[in-house]
């Protein structure tokens, strides 16, 4: 091993345990990243900046302005509003319909869109159908990622790995070119999840036993003791407020800063904040009582916040929120969206030491909010926060949802008949898109998910490096010595194995760019056609079950599924196992060696 290899296997190895840890966001990591080959010389200026002119990372982002109109026209919600007839029809029925629909959208459009299109629907059929979130959210997401390795489109991870055959003087990927395996994947994951992901799968509603001190479905809150309370002074015990809700006190805030644990003959004060863990439907009632106020986002707003004409809402912190690592009081939440007002939060299962206007919140978490019919239309209109509550249903717009549709057809068509490279086809559909008024152009740039533009330019450089110093070559070989006297399907099902373990703790796409390089070097070393090994890491890198931080769609899943991380590990990981057996049988008959 030479200095440099071993220089760049320290550069990724940092990367890997960065992303992993979560400590700094994946797109931060992957510039530093490529930084870094520059800074060392590893990659020379054009070669460290060469993924963002990669087709890859160009298709990516027009392919997100492309599913921004067609979410914009309205066309996709009647999907949201059949699933409470599907309910009716029983159980099995729904889970199929809600598998397919996300499996058959996905394809086409962002997986992670597709399961925030649909979730706030299926979180509603609680209260409609007695079906609890957690035994549709995770068949959801499941088939979301499952549905988006059958077209090209279907991930940016596809693109990802496509580009950078492209760019090794390999054949691009078909947009179709991965369906009859995908279709395998996606039938193989949706008989399991019919059968023994249904077994598995919770049926987990919230609990009210007031002696645990975190209630699955609830939301820790804060109550400010005012002047006119009437028991002011009174032991707890003796509270009428606590007697009468089902809600638990979990500390005590003095006016004076001083926090105070909470025992039956703690009295209770003025200017006391309350921290207690309750249900959204009590909250709204606790509003009513006198002397009691919800605290809102800031410290120091004094506003009442319980007129009539005010109701609660649940929004969700998106993966790609701007929102992920502030707090409520450092950011304004207020002023930023229109006086809406943060009243409660549901930070996975976890406790929460600070005061709620400090803590600093994370993906997945769910906002209680106390709007207007008008202000929530900020939250409705954010990409940063996913409104899980009912609102108004939007219009179609049936002239300009006809156009969107042609044009994504055309996009597809001309790609898949190979008229134009699919970069030329979705560029051009994105600016279409936008001159036939089916989004604005404030809303395109919105619309790309910048992160994982930066992401993906950074993490093209690792593949790069490993390639230029010979450092793939040297894995490649390494794999190829302990699995190659078995043949190379073997050495596929070892590079599909290590893929699926990746992803399961680090980005897709980083592990998709980290191992495809080494594919080819694998697959050139065995002399055999490359696109089996390729192939491998692309359905690999997206079939991410095994835990909530894999993939985003799990992430965006875990608190509104009131799921556990051993869920992931009881349901996914018999799910992966499965796939790798299908993907060691299959690949290699549908891309021979």
């Amino acid at each position: 091993m030479t200095f440099e290899i071993g220089l760049v296997f320290s550069i990724i190895g940092i990367a890997i345990i960065l992303f992993f840890t979560e400590k700094f966001t994946i797109d931060t990591v992957s510039i530093g990243v490529m930084v870094t080959f520059l800074l060392t010389g590893i990659l020379n200026i054009e070669e460290g900046l060469a993924g963002f002119s990669n087709p890859a990372t160009i298709t990516v982002a027009a392919m997100f302005v492309v599913s921004a109109a067609i979410f914009h026209t309205g066309l996709l919600e009647s999907f949201t509003h059949k699933l409470s007839a599907q309910a009716q029809k029983g159980e099995t029925y729904l889970l199929l319909s809600l598998m397919v629909s996300a499996g058959f959208l996905s394809a086409f459009i962002s997986d992670t869109a597709v399961v925030a299109l649909l979730m706030p629907a299926v979180i509603r059929l609680d209260k409609t159908n007695n079906i609890p979130p957690s035994k549709l959210l995770m068949p959801l997401s499941f088939g979301a990622l499952m549905g988006g390795i059958c077209t090209l489109l279907g991930t940016s991870t596809n693109i990802l790995v496509s580009g950078i055959a492209d760019k090794a003087g390999l054949p691009a990927f078909g947009i179709f070119e991965m369906s009859l395996m995908g279709l395998v994947f996606f039938a193989a994951g949706l008989v399991y999840m019919l059968t023994i992901g249904r077994w598995l799968t919770p049926n987990r509603k919230a609990k009210t036993d007031l002696g645990e001190s975190v209630q699955l479905g609830n939301y820790l809150s804060e109550l400010v003791i005012l002047s006119e309370y009437g028991q002011i002074n009174e032991p707890l015990y003796k509270q009428e407020l606590f007697n009468k809700f089902p809600i638990k006190p979990l500390q005590i805030i003095r006016s004076d800063g001083r926090k105070v644990r909470v025992y039956p003959n703690t009295s209770i004060q003025e200017g006391d904040i309350i921290r207690i863990n309750c249900d959204k439907e009590n909250l709204e009632k606790i509003k009513s009582t006198t002397g009691i106020e919800l605290k809102a986002d800031l410290k120091w707003d004094e506003e009442n916040i319980t007129d009539e004409d005010e109701r609660l809402y649940e929004a969700l912190v998106t993966p790609n929120s701007f929102l992920v690592n502030k707090s409520i009081k450092g950011m304004n939440f207020k002023k930023l969206y229109n006086q809406v007002l943060v009243i409660g939060i549901r930070h996975r299962s976890d406790m929460l030491d600070s005061l709620l206007s400090r803590t600093a919140l994370r993906a997945g978490d769910i906002l209680l909010l106390r709007a207007t019919e008008d202000s929530i239309q900020s939250i409705e209109n954010s990409e940063d926060l996913l409104l899980l509550s009912e609102t108004k249903q939007q219009p179609i717009k049936k002239l300009r949802s006809i156009l969107t549709l042609v044009v994504l057809a055309l996009v597809i068509g001309l790609a898949s008949f190979e008229v134009f490279p699919i970069v030329v086809t979705a560029v051009a559909g994105a600016i279409a898109l936008i001159m036939l008024g089916s989004l604005t152009t404030e809303q395109a740039y919105k619309a790309i998910d910048w992160k994982v533009v930066l992401m993906l330019a950074g993490v093209l450089s690792m593949g790069a490096a490993l390639q230029k110093t010979g450092g793939a070559e040297l894995i490649g070989a390494s794999i190829v010595d302990t699995v190659g006297d078995f043949g190379p399907r073997a050495v596929m099902s070892a590079l599909f194995a290590l893929t699926f373990l990746m992803t399961n703790v680090m980005s897709n796409n980083a592990t998709a760019a980290l191992l495809a390089p080494i594919a080819i070097t694998i697959a050139a070393s065995l002399q055999v056609d490359s696109r089996p090994m390729l192939m491998a890491v692309t359905f690999a890198a997206s079939l991410s079950f095994m835990t909530p931080m894999g993939y985003q769609t799990n992430t965006m899943i875990y608190t509104p599924g009131n799921y556990r991380f051993s869920d992931y590990i009881k349901i996914g990981t018999p799910l992966n196992l499965l796939l790798w057996l299908v993907a060691t049988i299959g690949i290699p008959f549908f891309f021979p060696f």
